[in-house]
């Protein structure tokens, strides 16, 4: 796991801002949504295509503020990655061919596809029958075409998002920006969040906190999540 502090000149300068370092001191949990972003095999088996060792080191933090968002009658949201690749053509072109190198193209292809086993979430973190799940074929969840997640979200009533997953830098951060610009209260948080290095980590929460939400631990959140 990742372990950083949000710097201290960070903290002055959000507080010099808004007067404040958190945004939040209380959360309804029926209008929380916790959202975990591409912990599938894709990201988490050793060896994996686009492996994230540090992903596997969240998992127990991000079943038990699940755990305590369900008691309390919140909303966990499983968010998968993939993309359709048929004959040389791609649901997402771009990224295929340009950001994958030949060398590695064929692995990734087969370990985002739908349906296989790079889709399926990591074995050790405890998903329960009353939560969603959502497939999406872009790194932000709320990129319109991306997935229904936002459609969903807006069903159920919920109004605050909880970015938890892999990676911060990229899908979380993706997702997590474009919820706030949705108008949700969006929280990244911070130990159930998972990059290649401590330095791309620390940066993506540095900036989000100063410009796009709030960043609080799991244990954090749990103090101030509510029925």
């Amino acid at each position: 796991m990742h372990n950083i502090k949000i710097r201290q000149h960070i903290i002055d300068r959000v507080i010099s801002r808004r007067g404040k370092f958190h945004l939040f001191e209380r959360l309804e949990a029926k209008s929380t949504a916790l959202i975990i972003i591409d912990m599938q095999n894709t990201f988490l088996s050793p060896g994996g295509a686009a492996e994230v060792p540090k992903g596997r080191d969240i998992v127990e933090n991000i079943n038990i503020l699940a755990s305590e968002i369900r008691r309390l009658g919140g909303h966990i949201v499983w968010i998968t990655h993939g993309n359709h690749n048929h004959k040389k053509l791609s649901d997402w072109p771009n990224f295929f061919n340009y950001f994958v190198s030949e060398e590695v193209r064929q692995q990734t292809i087969i370990s985002l596809s739908p349906g296989g086993e790079g889709q399926k979430i990591w074995n050790k973190l405890n998903v329960s029958p009353e939560d969603s799940t959502v497939f999406k074929n872009r790194y932000s969840a709320f990129t319109p075409g991306s997935s229904p997640l936002e459609r969903r979200l807006r069903s159920f009533g919920i109004d605050t998002i909880l970015v938890a997953g892999t990676k911060t830098n990229v899908c979380c951060e993706s997702t997590a920006r474009d919820a706030m610009m949705l108008d949700f209260k969006t929280i990244m948080v911070s130990d159930c969040c998972a990059a290649l290095s401590d330095e791309e980590h620390r940066a993506t929460l540095e900036t989000f906190i100063q410009q796009f939400g709030d960043v609080m631990t799991s244990k954090e959140l749990c103090k101030i999540i509510e029925k």
